[in-house]
């Protein structure tokens, strides 16, 4: 059935989103925070740790925008959607505790011949002054679904540096990495139903694009800001590979006169989020 494109342009109503303490210390285990036998994401994974204030982790924006906005894209197969690309910017740091209205929109619906790609857009705002905590960009690979108006370009995105990355670090994923992430509100069975994950085409259950992302973020959080989640403002990238429980990620960057760019890949060299950018202040 085709997609309702009569949502492309329409914002949403508010809705309200909070979350607390807890919420946000779930979040980091379930990007892999804590793992590291320094202790120097404390600040992250715990709330009474002596002369440790708790922090939230920057990418938990991608959760702070999304409230169910009571619209459906369409009537089609779950196990047909993949995560394409993400992006979040925030203009300080988030909440530990927080209380937004967020309104949502389909900023495009395009034709890929294969599929349909949907981009949504999303804004959060403090429930009581309105000042804006963070905005999300999402792109969503449908596949099997058709939009009118012919076959859309893919638009033009830079390439990456070629030379050696001037940072290189390594982070492990856990075999029960996605059964934490998921309790985070991502219930999405394609992570944790053998069945469901064969049905979308994998010999097993794939970690969340989010959680790669997540992770992603930690390492350039610790690499580019000093740990400082003040610092960290804007990271987008396109998913290009599944990443199973408990495989390593790889995560490069480059500092160019363009900006800072990264990318994230499996031990064996595949790519798992390419094309990424990152704004520190």
């Amino acid at each position: 059935m085709p997609l309702d494109e009569s949502l492309v342009g329409v914002p949403s109503d508010p809705a309200r989103r909070t979350w607390g303490s807890k919420d946000a210390l779930l979040y980091a285990v379930g990007v892999g925070a804590g793992q590291d036998h320094t202790l120097h994401e404390l600040p992250f994974v715990t709330e009474n740790s002596a002369q440790v204030d708790q922090r939230v982790l920057p990418t938990f924006a991608v959760l702070a925008t999304q409230a169910p906005s009571g619209r459906k894209l369409g009537n089609f197969d779950p196990a047909m959607l993949v995560h394409a690309e993400q992006s979040f910017h925030i203009d300080g740091l988030l909440p530990v505790d927080g209380d937004v209205q967020v309104t949502s929109r389909v900023v495009s619906m395009q034709d890929k011949g294969s599929g349909a790609l949907v981009v949504v857009e999303a804004d959060a705002v403090d429930g009581v002054t309105g000042a804006p905590v963070a905005s999300t960009r999402s792109s969503m690979f449908i596949r099997g679904e058709t939009v009118g108006g012919g076959r859309a370009p893919s638009p033009e995105v830079a390439p990456m540096p070629s030379g050696a990355p001037d940072a290189k670090v390594t982070y492990a994923t856990r075999p029960e990495q996605a059964l934490v992430y998921r309790l985070s509100g991502d219930r999405n069975p394609l992570h944790s139903d053998p069945s469901f994950a064969a049905r979308a085409g994998f010999d097993r259950p794939i970690l969340h694009g989010l959680c790669t992302y997540g992770i992603t973020g930690r390492a350039l959080l610790h690499e580019l800001c000093g740990s400082d989640p003040a610092r960290l403002r804007s990271m987008e990238g396109r998913f290009t590979k599944p990443v199973r429980p408990g495989q390593d990620l790889m995560v490069s960057i480059w500092n160019t006169a363009d900006g800072t760019r990264f990318r994230t890949e499996l031990s064996d060299g595949t790519v798992v989020i390419d094309r990424g950018t990152v704004v520190v202040a």
